[in-house]
């Protein structure tokens, strides 16, 4: 995505750019879940099309009163999977896309086999770029670093007490495309989904095949950009911007990067406050919702006082905290001056930049945001723009899959 980014400044017009990317996707399994569940949408989710889905569960966590059950459920499932040509129907694994992928994960593999960490893998061909589905032991999220994409699973386990440590683990990862939890705790999976940083979250479901219309798809911070594909707002996002012409802003005055960076240093911590919901179609049986939640902090540089005032309005009305850096600026909460647009590259801090000025220099602040290490950061530059301070997220339940009343179970707090 990164790539894509920087290949499209240098077309002759400013395009819209949306990416969709991979995840360090996780599910969580309680006591209170049906084993037989969790296991079939562990087995869906994590080994269907050879691992090779950008929504695949990469990570499962049990917890540790049922992990041994869960544990040995899993691997007599995994013993009935079928790998070889995709094109027959008693096929459930087929290859992974070529030979560099493949050498990847078996080395990825071969080092937990020996530190001893390889809990179970199935035999697969000698032949071609098949992999036999693996499941490594973990100590926790963190274990993980990159995104393994192919038939791997990596399973933690974990106490009660450590729910809220997984959840922050989680979000400090920086991946955020989709979750899967599965309980029949309704107040356990209502606290854990409104606290997580994620584009697509599953309660007692599998991760995979999200349905354009009842639950519309994509991540957030390094797993993508937004607006969700097969959702309300997504079509409307291929508009092309708008250009404001001859609008030069005033460099008179240039801050230092220093300056800006204690400046969005002291503002508030990016919250993502919920905005709005509105329930999405789907089967009996399933609860789809979509979500928006503000953006965070979003720098408004105008190019004019007046213009940049106007911004930071909507801003605010959108659930957002602007940064309202733009020369001739009073306000205690602005800073007066120029931003160096080369430093964007390097501030941290800031969810998303607007600006209405010319084309060079809009160009010189994608340039900036394409050359940052990390998430997409947007350059807004339309005169409507309150749909981009917003995040999209969905959550989607299972919501006949709890196997009895679940009202009967113990709450959780």
């Amino acid at each position: 995505a990164k790539i894509i980014q920087r290949q499209l400044i240098e077309r002759k017009n400013i395009i819209n750019f949306i990416a969709e990317t991979g995840g360090l996707n996780c599910l969580i399994a309680d006591s209170s879940a049906l084993t037989e569940h969790v296991v079939k949408d562990i087995i869906n989710s994590a080994f269907n099309s050879a691992g090779q889905r950008c929504s695949a569960c990469r990570i499962l966590c049990v917890e540790e009163n049922v992990y041994d059950k869960t544990l040995t459920m899993l691997k007599g499932a995994i013993d009935t999977l079928s790998i070889g040509n995709p094109e027959l129907l008693s096929t459930d694994i087929g290859p992974v896309i070529n030979a560099a992928a493949k050498t990847k994960i078996t080395s990825h593999i071969a080092i937990a086999k020996t530190e001893n960490r390889l809990l179970k893998q199935l035999k697969s061909p000698l032949k071609g770029t098949f992999i036999g589905p693996a499941v490594i032991k973990i100590n926790g999220i963190n274990d993980v670093s990159e995104e393994i994409f192919g038939p791997v699973l990596h399973v933690a386990m974990f106490n009660p007490s450590e729910l809220d440590q997984i959840v922050e683990d989680i979000n400090a990862c920086g991946f955020g495309l989709t979750f899967g939890l599965h309980t029949r705790i309704d107040d356990r999976a209502q606290k854990i989904t409104a606290k997580l940083n994620i584009g697509n979250m599953y309660v007692n479901r599998n991760l995979i095949g999200a349905v354009v219309g009842s639950q519309p798809f994509g991540g957030e911070g390094l797993s993508g950009t937004g607006p969700k594909a097969g959702g309300p707002n997504y079509l409307r996002r291929f508009i092309t911007e708008k250009i404001y012409r001859g609008i030069k802003p005033d460099q008179s005055e240039p801050l230092t990067k220093e300056k800006i960076q204690s400046s969005l240093t002291k503002l508030a911590p990016t919250i993502h406050r919920k905005l709005s919901s509105e329930i999405m179609g789907g089967p009996t049986g399933e609860s789809n919702i979509l979500s928006h939640y503000s953006r965070g902090i979003i720098i408004c540089l105008g190019p004019s006082l007046e213009k940049a005032l106007l911004q930071a309005k909507i801003v605010k009305d959108n659930g957002c905290v602007p940064l309202v850096i733009v020369p001739g600026a009073r306000d205690s909460s602005a800073l007066s001056g120029f931003v160096k647009r080369e430093d964007l590259s390097s501030i941290d801090g800031f969810d998303a930049v607007v600006v209405w000025s010319n084309k060079q220099d809009q160009r010189a602040i994608k340039i900036a945001l394409a050359n940052r290490a990390g998430p997409i950061i947007p350059l807004i530059t339309q005169l409507d723009f309150a749909e981009h301070c917003r995040l999209e997220r969905h959550l989607c339940i299972d919501t006949t899959a709890a196997g009895g009343n679940a009202a009967l179970l113990a709450s959780s707090s």
